[in-house]
């Protein structure tokens, strides 16, 4: 696999939600969440998120080639308190995917433990035996039998690193433009990778109140 050149998007920042304790926008494909190794990777979501919000820090984060919501919190006593709610499982993730291949049926769960693949960082794969366990719900929302792809809502019930990506793969449905995961072909058949954190449910830091946060899908 040929190195990939950084060159994020260069548009305005989409923030979806601001209060003086936290800070939602729509990360667009092709920009990290938080620096890379390197001055030629700086240029992150965070570091465009605290030119606006000085005090913004990170609380999770999306593969760079993955679109949609992200949070930050707003000095280190929301950054903790959300953190704390997605390791505790108290958020509610919705992605759209689209995949290669026409899933037979209509929706299912796949249950398949995840470890880093470590001579192939930052690739990870399926251990039945090492690795942790890993959920993920999907719904087969269209398929179109021209180019024989489907679009996916996906819902992970665990956190893994890559977990969607791997998880798709191992049940034959790969998605476009997944430089890590997906053959060479369907690699090739889209210019970015085809997944969308589109809703994110999550207790206020202060209030406690579900906040339902939806960043539109740009595919």
């Amino acid at each position: 696999m040929a190195e990939i050149v950084y060159a994020p998007p260069q548009i305005a920042l989409q923030v979806l939600f601001a209060d003086e304790h936290l800070v939602a926008i729509a990360k667009p494909a092709g920009l990290l969440s938080v620096p890379g190794r390197g001055a030629e990777r700086a240029d992150c979501a965070a570091s465009r998120v605290q030119v606006l919000f000085p005090d913004a820090l990170t609380v999770h984060r999306l593969d760079m080639g993955t679109s949609g919501v992200l949070v930050f919190g707003r000095g280190a006593t929301a950054q903790r308190t959300l953190s704390q709610s997605f390791e505790q499982r108290q958020t509610e993730k919705c992605y759209l995917a689209l995949v290669a291949g026409l899933p037979a049926e209509d929706e299912g769960r796949v249950d398949l433990p995840l470890i880093g693949d470590w001579p192939n960082r930052p690739r990870q794969m399926v251990d039945l035996t090492h690795g942790k366990p890993s959920t993920t719900l999907w719904r087969c929302l269209s398929r179109d039998t021209a180019t024989d792809t489907a679009r996916l809502l996906l819902t992970p019930i665990t956190g893994r690193s890559h977990q969607l990506r791997v998880h798709l793969q191992a049940i034959g449905h790969p998605i476009l433009g997944d430089e890590l995961y997906a053959p060479p072909e369907v690699e090739a058949a889209s210019p970015r990778l085809m997944l969308h954190a589109w809703q994110l449910t999550l207790p206020h830091p202060v209030s406690g109140e579900p906040l339902a946060l939806e960043a539109p899908a740009p595919f």
